[in-house]
This record gives C-alpha cells, sequence and structure tokens, in this order.
C-alpha cells in the first residue's frame, strides 16, 4: 500500500478508460510475476534445508520491513512510458510483470513460498492481495487514496514485516 504500484495504477486508471481492461491486466502481470516468484521460493526451500532456510527467511522479511521505511522513486516511469503506446491490457501487463521485478512484493512472495512451501497458495495470495491493494485505485482513484496517510500505512507495512520476521526467528 501507498507505493509505487499504486501511483503507477493511477496513472494507468487516468491514461485509460477502459477499467476492466487495467484490471484484467493488473491481475495477469502480477500472477505471472507471482507464480514465477513463489516457483523459486519453492526451490529455493527444497534447496536449502535445516536453519538456513528459517535465518535466510526471517532476516529477508526484517530487510524488506526495513526497505519499506526508505519512500519510493519514480523508477517505473521508462517502462510505464514504454508501454503507453499498447492498449490498457498490454500496458498495464507490461507495467505490472516488469514493474514487480525485484520489488518487494516479490521477494517477499519468494520468502514466503519458501517458508511456506505453498507455491500456488502463496501466489493465489500475494497476487489478492496486490489486487485488493491496487484495483481501489482503478475505479476510486485520488478520492479514495488521498484520505489514506501513505506514510502511515508504509509504516504499518513495515512494521508487519519485521514483526514477521522476528516472529520467524524465534518461533520456526
Amino acid at each position: 500500500m501507498g507505493d509505487k504500484t499504486q501511483i503507477l495504477t493511477l496513472l494507468l486508471a487516468a491514461r485509460f478508460q477502459n477499467k476492466k481492461a487495467i484490471v484484467l491486466g493488473m491481475l495477469s502481470g502480477i500472477a505471472l510475476n507471482h507464480l514465477i516468484s513463489a516457483w523459486f521460493g519453492t526451490w529455493l526451500s527444497d534447496f536449502l534445508k535445516g536453519p538456513w532456510l528459517i535465518w535466510i527467511t526471517a532476516i529477508g522479511f526484517i530487510l524488506i520491513g526495513l526497505w519499506m521505511l526508505i519512500p519510493e522513486n519514480d523508477e517505473e516511469e521508462d517502462i510505464l512510458g514504454a508501454s503507453m503506446k499498447r492498449g490498457a491490457f498490454i500496458s498495464t501487463f507490461l507495467v505490472f510483470f516488469l514493474g514487480e521485478m525485484g520489488d518487494k512484493t516479490q521477494i517477499a512472495t519468494i520468502f514466503l513460498a519458501s517458508q511456506y512451501q505453498s507455491m500456488w497458495w502463496v501466489m493465489l495470495a500475494s497476487t489478492l492481495g496486490v489486487m485488493a491493494a491496487n484495483v481501489p485505485a482503478v475505479y476510486l482513484g485520488d478520492k479514495f487514496l488521498s484520505k489514506i496517510p501513505t506514510d502511515w500505512i508504509r509504516y504499518l507495512s513495515a512494521a508487519c514485516f519485521i514483526i514477521l520476521g522476528v516472529i520467524t526467528l524465534f518461533f520456526y
């Protein structure tokens, strides 16, 4: 919540009138990206056994939480600008598939899949989470996002990841 993904969503919603194509492009791009991430996470859990996986996962969650405290920059403008020449679905698909590469959400999906060793459930849950955070931006836009203090959301999200990392360290 409150990161570059929602800003990109707002830009796409402002650029294209076909809201359904934006939502379907978003769903397709995120689902494919998170499927690859969840597969990699489950592969990683097979590759790393024992306490190494727990330590790497816990530290990864804590680092994502700390990373969330750093305000986002506008690095996706190149992806967005290049894809805007296509239709709403293709533009949104490309922006979300490529824009999520190396993003906190993708890395969290990898760590969750490695921890729970369930590629399909983690992919489904992480995709639905991103959709739940971004679909309102497509339909409600600035009216919805201007009422939520994004810094608070960022701090709360960071705290959740840090707490998840600490719980992983001490209870797994």
